[in-house]
């Protein structure tokens, strides 16, 4: 549409990027250039829509040059490495898949920058099974809602929106009656509170002690005795009133957020959830949740499954897909000294920095990006859903949506940029 009083472009129904939510209601005005969210915007994707698109050359050890020489020194850098390692991975499904035939092509090892949190999740669903829920089972159904460990707005800030307090629904689901508990601390609960006044339930204890909650809510449950009068410095009473709560739900729902689970062995955290769930199921419907995969995380992994047969943490190394949560990671890698190039993606936001590492580095990234640190080649590209069109993963992973280009850019995008070097290896 377009609106002849400001010579703009206005873009309905816009799917935004820059969280994994992956709101798909907004619409964006574009200016000559210039991109202002006019509605259904949250803080996030105002800031990143209406950034101003710099002017930014390719680069090689700090000279400006032109994009063919920029892919050309990548080339040669693939063509002399031994043990490449493809990181960050913030794209779209189609760079994803450029990723997936480089290291496929190289023998690279391909890790996300967040994939921490996301092996919390595989761990447990490997090791246990889990009872998932989406986005529309909580919105059309759940009447408790708790929240283990994360607020579920710092990082993701329309889900009460989109999701809690929302005006329709499929099913005659009052959500005045929807309770919210958290559990954890330093949590804004604030959203929490439901159209009618009532206030949501707060379970204060640290992080590394909400799986010692949680354990102790499924004991209740299961019918065992606790003799403490409290635990992690909770009043059994509280936890005794959740646990009857929670066996009378119809559908009840536990969300988390495993990068903010953020201690050591996180993941048996997860595990207690996940148990808690299964066992609720024997008498009524209870689900988890997880709110993850920001920067493409979701999408990168759903990729690498599709293609390796593996989520990510995968070497090609040995002319086949090799999977090691534990060894092949960024961190690991890098401090071991056991690949000798690396390429770092980060195509959504400038935030998103990449590991300084004495070898051969090339990074593909926004032109807003500053960098702490000279990488041997860098390559401004554009963002999807707003320099291009794509597709991505939303956070409970039943469905890629559809990203739209709202303004022309110069840049390329990852995946023209990486299928232009696999052509030339």
């Amino acid at each position: 549409m377009i609106d002849k009083n400001n010579v703009a472009r206005i873009h309905r129904n816009v799917t935004c990027p820059f969280c994994s939510l992956l709101c798909d209601d907004l619409v964006v005005k574009n200016k000559t250039g210039q991109l202002k969210v006019l509605s259904n915007g949250c803080s996030i994707a105002k800031s990143q829509f209406e950034q101003t698109q710099l002017p930014v050359k390719p680069g090689i050890n700090g000279k400006e040059v032109t994009l063919d020489d920029a892919i050309n020194h990548v080339i040669n850098i693939f063509r002399k490495s031994r043990q490449p390692l493809i990181a960050g991975l913030g794209t779209d499904v189609a760079g994803m898949r450029a990723v997936m035939e480089l290291a496929d092509k190289t023998g690279a090892i391909v890790d996300h920058m967040y994939s921490d949190g996301a092996m919390r999740n595989i761990k447990v669903m490997q090791d246990h099974g889990w009872m998932m829920t989406t986005m529309a089972e909580i919105k059309n159904r759940a009447d408790l809602i708790i929240f283990a460990g994360t607020d579920g707005i710092t990082n993701y800030p329309r889900f009460y929106e989109r999701v809690i307090w929302n005006k329709n629904s499929l099913f005659n689901i009052d959500i005045k009656q929807r309770e919210i508990v958290y559990i954890g601390d330093h949590l804004n609960t604030s959203a929490g509170k439901n159209p009618s006044g009532r206030l949501p339930t707060s379970i204060n204890c640290k992080q590394e002690q909400i799986s010692e909650i949680v354990a102790t809510l499924h004991a209740m449950i299961v019918g065992n005795k606790i003799q403490e009068q409290h635990v992690a410095g909770v009043k059994l009473q509280v936890l005794e009133k959740l646990a009857e709560r929670m066996k009378q739900a119809r559908y009840g729902v536990i969300v988390w957020a495993p990068g903010e689970l953020n201690h050591p062995h996180a993941e048996l955290t997860i595990q207690a959830i996940c148990q808690t769930i299964k066992y609720l199921n024997r008498t009524t419907r209870f689900s988890g949740f997880s709110l993850a995969g920001n920067d493409g995380g979701i999408t990168a992994g759903n990729v690498s499954a599709w293609l390796s047969g593996y989520p990510l943490r995968v070497s090609f190394a040995k002319g086949y897909p090799e999977y090691d949560p534990y060894k092949y990671t960024i961190r690991n890698v890098l401090n071991k000294k056991e690949v000798d190039t690396l390429i770092w993606i980060s195509s959504f936001t400038a935030t998103v920095r990449p590991p300084k590492a004495n070898i051969p580095t090339v990074v593909l990234a926004t032109p807003a990006t500053k960098l702490h640190f000279r990488p041997e080649v860098i390559i401004p590209v554009g963002t999807p859903g707003v320099d291009h069109g794509g597709q991505l993963f939303r956070t409970d992973s039943v469905i890629a949506l559809p990203l739209k280009q709202v303004r022309t850019t110069k840049y390329l995008n990852v995946a023209e940029i990486l299928n232009r070097v696999v052509k030339s290896l």
